[in-house]
């Protein structure tokens, strides 16, 4: 068993930055970033595999968002920048334990899942 824990959301004005962290009580594989605002269905972010060297992310974030992590505290971080009022959601990291063959980009691949941060980004 492995949990996930969030930091680092709140309220932020339009073209602002935020960074997001998730440590994990455990070791984990890839890790990814989702989010989720009213309304609207869950959106893949951004994923990473274990070493971090292969990163992929959602092609609609236009090279806004960065992930990265550190394995040494078992934690990967989401930094966000220039945001938009359309950014506000609620933001959920998800690891991978085990890999079962899902995309990187799906939420069935994950094991586990943070409690969420929210987001607000105001205009």
């Amino acid at each position: 068993q492995v949990q996930l824990v969030q930091s680092g959301g709140g309220l932020v004005q339009a073209g602002g930055s935020l960074t997001l962290s998730c440590a994990a009580s455990g070791r984990t594989l890839g890790m990814a970033w989702f989010r989720h605002a009213p309304g609207r269905q869950r959106q893949f972010l951004a994923f990473t595999s274990r070493s971090g060297g292969n990163s992929y992310y959602a092609d609609f974030l236009k090279g806004r968002f960065t992930i990265s992590r550190d394995n040494s505290k078992n934690t990967v971080y989401l930094q966000m920048n220039s945001l938009e009022p359309e950014d506000a959601a609620v933001y959920y990291c998800a690891a991978e334990v085990s890999n079962n063959g899902e995309g990187c980009y799906n939420a069935l691949r994950y094991n586990y899942w943070g409690q969420g941060n929210q987001v607000t980004v105001s205009s």
